[in-house]
C-alpha cells in the first residue's frame, strides 16, 4: 500500500517541475527579446535609408536623362503638378500619421487586455482553490461522519 503523505508529494513535486520548466523556457524567450527587437529596429532603418538612396538616385536619372534628350518642357503643367504631388504627399503622411496611432492604440488595447487576463485567472484560480478546500473540508467533514 502507497503512502499517502508520499504520494501527495510526489504530485506536488511533479506540478512544481512542471511549473519551473515553463517558467525557464519563458524566461528564455524573454531574454532574446532584446535582441529581436534591436535586430528589427536596424532592418527597419535599413528599409528608410534605402527608400531614401532608391528615390535620390531615381530622381537623379530622371533629371540627367531629361536634360540630355532635351525634352520639351511642361511649364504649363509644371506647377500644377507640383501643387498635385504635394497635396498627394500631404495626404499620404496625414494616412501614414493616422494609422500609426491606430496601432499604437491598438497594442495599448491589447497590453490592457492582457493585464485583465492575468487578473482573471488570479481570480479563477482563487476560486479553483476555494472550491477544492470547501471540498476538501465537506468530504473530510463527511468521512469523517461516515466512519463514526
Amino acid at each position: 500500500m502507497v503512502d499517502k503523505t508520499t504520494n501527495e508529494n510526489v504530485k506536488a513535486d511533479a506540478f512544481e517541475a512542471v511549473r519551473e520548466n515553463f517558467i525557464r523556457t519563458v524566461d528564455e524567450i524573454a531574454k532574446a527579446q532584446p535582441q529581436y527587437l534591436q535586430s528589427i529596429s536596424n532592418l527597419q532603418l535599413d528599409y528608410i535609408q534605402t527608400a531614401k538612396n532608391v528615390i535620390q538616385t531615381g530622381i537623379s536619372i530622371q533629371k540627367q536623362l531629361a536634360g540630355t534628350w532635351n525634352v520639351p518642357t511642361v511649364a504649363p503643367y509644371a506647377d500644377l503638378f507640383v501643387k498635385q504631388a504635394s497635396e498627394m504627399t500631404n495626404n499620404v503622411i496625414r494616412s501614414v500619421g493616422i494609422n500609426n496611432q491606430l496601432t499604437i492604440n491598438t497594442l495599448d488595447a491589447t497590453r490592457e487586455n492582457l493585464k485583465i487576463y492575468n487578473r482573471t485567472v488570479d481570480a479563477f484560480t482563487d476560486f479553483g482553490t476555494n472550491a477544492a478546500k470547501a471540498w476538501s473540508a465537506f468530504y473530510s467533514q463527511a468521512q469523517q461522519q461516515f466512519t463514526k
